[in-house]
């Protein structure tokens, strides 16, 4: 990966402390993000407690984006418009609208909108706080009034994502297109390069993107909390070990991968369950591997409820940032099988709350499902320490270590 020393390279060695002195702290921070999701919710309500939230700017503030603090929704300014109209085209089945990277309602296009949208309405702030992809524009602005600019970047950064991608699209060709990142435009990676030249601090969700940096910035990891555990009893009642994949249907999280070991394992009394947004017609998936029960997207209590009638979850991934997945499925008392790729590594103790599987390895991947099939009753077994390392990763803990280096 490309070198790129700069003046801040190097200070951040331990979690938690900013040894840098060019990265001043700031008393009121204007944060803008696209979407309105866990992660957000958290900074801004901690933001808001210590009376350092200036402005909060996102796409559509209401419905399931919803914040439902009084005191953030009179600081919240939204440009809901065209995420509106790119939402109304997936829905009515219009995707040349939301083509990745060129329909005219694309999430690139929906974010750059946004950002430029931002950059006209900031005001006087001593820091904004961005998301990557939706940055640069208000960042060239923040620089021009000299506010300090902080970068959430919640996946690996694009070098190495691209690397990553290209060579899951020659191991696995005929999955080249649910990988979209290997279609990505040079004028989109560029973005991502200026986003990143010009932030003085980036807060990354895992060691794992932290890593991926180039050399140069300043960075900081942040792990993405758990939510509420689930105290309710599990519904597991299951004549079959219940296998779980939620997310995008797609090679990048290693899917490909898991129908491989599914494949390999040929175990009539294990069940995969796939949760997610297919991104090519069914009927692809079902080739490539036809024994699994899908299971559409649906609202985060209906998923809890899918969870708790699983008996572990699964996600093999090539890239990620932190998958938001992993830790739902530990506050709903499901043990992990992943990789480190997938950003949750400080949550899997070894044989405890989980297995680590080396990236592109469904034969490994194999063997673990079948030792957990194996033993049946090791999944009860570890649900209350499971549900105890949820407890302990909780949102308050990420807010609080994101505010311990902005104010």
């Amino acid at each position: 990966m490309r070198s790129r020393q700069g003046p801040f390279h190097g200070f951040l060695a331990l979690p938690g402390i900013i040894s840098n002195p060019l990265i001043d702290r700031v008393t009121v921070i204007t944060v803008s993000h696209p979407h309105v999701n866990q992660y957000v919710r958290a900074l801004v309500t901690g933001l808001e407690q210590r009376g350092a939230l200036q402005e909060f700017h996102t796409t559509i503030g209401f419905g399931r984006r919803a914040i439902d603090v009084p005191e953030i929704r009179r600081r919240m300014r939204q440009f809901p418009y065209r995420e509106i109209a790119r939402l109304l085209a997936d829905r009515t089945g219009q995707q040349w609208l939301t083509r990745h990277g060129s329909g005219p309602l694309c999430t690139d296009v929906v974010m750059q909108e946004f950002d430029r949208h931002v950059a006209r309405c900031l005001g006087s702030c001593s820091a904004v706080y961005c998301y990557e992809d939706s940055a640069l524009e208000t960042f060239r602005t923040a620089e021009r009034i000299g506010a300090r600019r902080f970068y959430e970047l919640p996946i690996m950064y694009w070098e190495l994502v691209q690397k990553l991608l290209r060579e899951e699209a020659e191991r696995y060709p005929q999955w080249e297109p649910t990988l979209q990142a290997t279609r990505d435009s040079r004028c989109k990676l560029e973005r991502k390069e200026n986003e990143l030249r010009l932030a003085d601090l980036v807060i990354c969700p895992s060691r794992q993107v932290k890593d991926s940096l180039p050399d140069g910035p300043v960075s900081f990891v942040a792990e993405y909390g758990c939510p509420p555990t689930v105290t309710e009893e599990s519904a597991r009642k299951n004549t079959r070990l219940r296998v779980l994949f939620a997310g995008t249907m797609t090679q990048r999280k290693g899917l490909a991968d898991l129908f491989t070991a599914m494949k390999r394992l040929g175990r009539s009394d294990v069940e995969l369950v796939v949760l997610g947004s297919p991104l090519l017609p069914i009927e692809f998936y079902r080739r490539q591997y036809q024994h699994f029960t899908y299971e559409p997207t649906r609202s985060f209590r209906c998923v809890q409820e899918l969870m708790l009638s699983c008996d572990v979850l699964v996600l093999p991934s090539v890239v990620e940032g932190r998958a938001m997945v992993q830790m739902e499925a530990m506050s709903c008392g499901l043990p992990l099988v992943v990789t480190p790729n997938a950003g949750a590594e400080d949550l899997v103790e070894e044989g405890r709350t989980g297995f680590l599987v080396p990236v592109r390895a469904p034969e490994v991947l194999a063997e673990r499902i079948n030792w957990i099939a194996d033993h049946r009753d090791w999944a009860g077994d570890m649900r209350s320490g499971i549900l105890e390392k949820a407890r302990q990763s909780s949102w308050h803990f990420y807010s609080e270590k994101v505010l311990s280096v902005l104010l």
